[in-house]
């Protein structure tokens, strides 16, 4: 690998998602999505004696049912980056203890599907690790309890805010020479249609700054974000000399209706015009009009169930040959919104191609 530029990671070997599953609640499967997830739920504690329990459940049917796609087990993974929103990464931390898998936490708030996603390639490009997993989740009810006010309380949410996603997404990522029994599967079907899957691949990653325009208001995430998905996606196209119709899409999770828009101003002003390929993870989850989410969905299970599911499945199809995924998370705790502290954010971007 090398570095292009001051902040981009060029992938040469294009490490390859080799499986990859999203696990979604009652919400989730009601909206425009729905029946891309792999599996979903009628009730948000699915059956658990506790919302964070059933959090963590949401990462460990994800996990699984991303191995089984790749035709691999828990031992066959050298290294899973697991990440969610909750103190200590708790959800990661027990919906994935009992497969024996060396851990390494991530927290990136709702930028942490492509930072995961990103060291996953970077070990695998490296040699570090034969095969990585990459995994990350939200819940509404965890959330709430979380960094605003318990359920009970009622309170009313502004239109600014959003929906926090009760969702979960795994990738499987490991070099593109390794041979699966997928892969008879695929040369099957090279033989029988003129049109046969394609790999997804990761290119490229670039790992955003931290950026802070002041924002206090904790009910209004996407213009929080919006700065860090302008700087990091500016950063990748002057880094690899590329322009926004190079592009099948460039997609950012979650910053909403508000925070894309938003986004769209800044990247003008910049002389840079991505309307015509830019869509959000955050807008793509819910029906705004039948679905009442406000300004859309958050939470990094947004992101990732829209990436293992939908994005991914046009990449294998061929409907989207090239992609920026660029995730952005807000880097606030409850501690230093009650401080009185801004709210920084940070933005990550993984390149994919379908091949």
């Amino acid at each position: 690998m090398k570095r292009i530029g001051r902040y981009t990671i060029a992938l040469d070997s294009a490490p390859k998602i080799a499986g990859y599953a999203a696990v979604a609640g009652k919400k989730e499967k009601e909206g425009p999505l729905g029946s891309q997830f792999d599996r979903s739920y009628k009730d948000t504690s699915l059956g658990e004696s506790s919302w964070e329990k059933a959090e963590s459940r949401l990462q460990q049917e994800a996990m699984e049912i991303a191995l089984q796609k790749a035709c691999l087990k828990p031992e066959d993974i050298d290294t899973v980056f697991a990440g969610d929103l909750l103190n200590q990464c708790i959800s990661s931390t027990f919906g994935l203890r009992s497969m024996n898998i060396p851990f390494l936490g991530q927290y990136g708030a709702c930028s942490t599907m492509a930072q995961t996603l990103a060291m996953a390639a970077l070990f695998v490009e490296s040699g570090a690790a034969r095969t990585a997993a990459a995994v990350t989740s939200s819940h509404f009810c965890t959330a709430e309890r979380q960094f605003r006010l318990p359920l009970e309380y009622g309170g009313q949410r502004p239109p600014t805010s959003q929906w926090t996603a009760t969702a979960s997404g795994a990738a499987i990522v490991m070099p593109q020479s390794a041979v699966m029994a997928t892969d008879t599967v695929k040369i099957k079907n090279l033989r029988e249609t003129s049109s046969p899957e394609k790999t997804p691949v990761i290119t490229a990653v670039c790992i955003g700054k931290i950026t802070d325009f002041g924002i206090k208001d904790a009910n209004n995430m996407g213009a929080a974000m919006a700065p860090a998905a302008a700087q990091t996606i500016l950063d990748f196209l002057r880094d690899t000399g590329t322009a926004p119709s190079d592009y099948d899409l460039i997609v950012t999770g979650d910053l909403g209706r508000v925070g894309s828009t938003l986004l769209l101003q800044l990247t003008a002003q910049e002389g840079v015009d991505i309307s015509h390929v830019h869509n959000d993870c955050g807008k793509m989850l819910f029906d705004p009009a039948k679905q009442d989410v406000h300004a859309g969905g958050s939470g990094c299970g947004c992101s990732a169930c829209v990436l293992c599911s939908k994005l991914l499945n046009d990449v294998k199809a061929g409907t989207l040959k090239n992609i920026l995924f660029a995730a952005t998370g807000a880097l606030l705790s409850t501690t230093s919104t009650q401080q009185g502290e801004s709210i920084p954010s940070i933005a990550h971007l993984v390149h994919i191609r379908g091949i």
